[in-house]
């Protein structure tokens, strides 16, 4: 929910500062910088709540904790790439299939009723996916139409 709503609110608030700036709109441009502060958001908790997120991967992966680190600084990196020019599209899709990726880590979170902020097992199970799965669908779409359909 978090990310949800620092995605809608940096829209929101670059979709006014680019209008203040530039005199027009660029919706693209403040989808791309509202997903790029909303990856920095997600990113910082790799960082601060790494035992809770290690505990989403499966118990046979090894090195979960350094995973954890590695894909909160490819997050970073993504936010970057979005607002290069140059990089944008291929961040875009490079985007979509790491958002794809993470998909089988919340599904096992929510089987294993994993709550990552508290890095406990009494998480929300199974209903959390009925959010999950439709937020990740959201930020599929949102990456496409911002970088890659233009």
């Amino acid at each position: 929910m978090k990310p949800l709503i620092v995605l809608l609110l940096s829209f929101i608030i670059s979709i006014l500062v680019i209008k203040i700036i530039k005199k027009e709109y660029d919706f693209t441009l403040s989808a791309r910088i509202a997903m790029s502060i909303m990856l920095v958001f997600t990113a910082v908790g790799h960082f601060v709540l790494t035992k809770g997120m290690s505990m989403m991967i499966p118990k046979f992966i090894p090195f979960k904790e350094i995973f954890i680190y590695l894909t909160g600084i490819f997050e970073i990196l993504l936010a970057i790439g979005l607002l290069t020019p140059k990089l944008k599209t291929i961040s875009g899709w490079t985007l979509i299939i790491f958002l794809l990726l993470m998909l089988p880590a919340n599904i096992y979170a929510s089987i294993n009723n994993v709550n990552y902020q508290k890095g406990t097992f009494d998480g929300n199970g199974l209903v959390y996916l009925w959010f999950r799965i439709p937020l990740q669908i959201l930020f599929i779409i949102w990456a496409y139409i911002s970088t890659i359909r233009i």
